[in-house]
């Protein structure tokens, strides 16, 4: 699943290709942008803001990109270049001189902007706890804000805390042993914050640990509630139980819990 998690190891992998290059091919096949080349511009930087993705030229300008659901990036290998069946998927070719091409496929939000308005784009989201300004206590003040909503929807909310997605919002419920339906007010908000700092940042830095929350690597395994709907719990066996999150949602985000384990009190 793309979460912030995904993004920054995303972003890590391009940095490794592209950064410090300038490069010989940079198209942006949408129609907002299908006549401003990039070619010969220095790929300066790759950054991140939840689930963000901003890639930075000289001369000032940022390519901003969202994978949302659909979206991937794949590089190819120097003279190497994407199957002939999959090109027009590509909104985004960046081809480095004598190097890697990194492919854009099927991206549902490709922008251009002055790096300095970069805020037009992401200054909405909450602190990132994967960025060098996230701030705890920002993200505490956020969350607190609608004491009566959801703990899962007010964790998917990206404008309090930007980065955490599905996957993380059920993940974090059951290991924090509240039921994604409490009210805030009841939720202890500085150890859910700290919790989910502390897991985003480990499965996107360290090797093997990606969205793995049980610590086994084993399919089916991965994750306590995430995607185990009528499976039993692996803590205390009870069968994990699974509801829409809202009827028609574009991202057919869905809620688990165990009963047991997360009881709604």
């Amino acid at each position: 699943m793309p979460e912030g998690d995904s993004v920054f190891r995303l972003a890590a992998r391009l940095r490794r290709s592209l950064d410090g290059r300038t490069l010989e091919r940079g198209d942006l096949r949408v129609s907002a942008h299908a006549t401003d080349a990039l070619d010969g511009m220095r790929l300066m930087e790759h950054a991140t803001h939840g689930k963000h993705l901003l890639t930075r030229f000289d001369g000032g300008v940022t390519l901003h990109t969202h994978l949302r659901m659909q979206g991937s990036w794949t590089v190819t290998a120097p003279g190497r270049s994407l199957p002939r069946a999959l090109l027009p998927d590509a909104r985004v070719i960046l081809a480095v001189r004598d190097g890697p091409t990194a492919y854009g496929l099927a991206l549902p939000v490709v922008g251009l902007v002055a790096t300095r308005a970069e805020h037009d784009v992401v200054g909405h989201l909450g602190p990132d706890p994967l960025r060098p300004d996230w701030s705890a206590e920002e993200a505490v003040r956020r969350l607190r804000g609608d004491p009566g909503e959801r703990v899962a929807a007010t964790l998917l909310d990206q404008r309090n805390v930007a980065g955490f997605g599905n996957l993380w919002a059920n993940e974090l419920c059951f290991l924090r042993g509240v039921h994604p339906d409490t009210a805030m007010a009841d939720v202890d908000v500085p150890a859910l914050v700290a919790l989910g700092a502390r897991c985003l940042r480990f499965s996107a830095t360290q090797p093997g640990a990606y969205q793995v929350t049980t610590g086994r690597t084993r399919k089916g395994e991965q994750h306590w509630v995430a995607g185990r709907a009528g499976k039993p719990c692996l803590r205390c066996g009870t069968t994990i139980r699974v509801r829409a999150e809202v009827p028609g949602d574009p991202g057919r985000r869905r809620t688990w819990w165990c009963p047991r384990c997360q009881p709604l009190r």
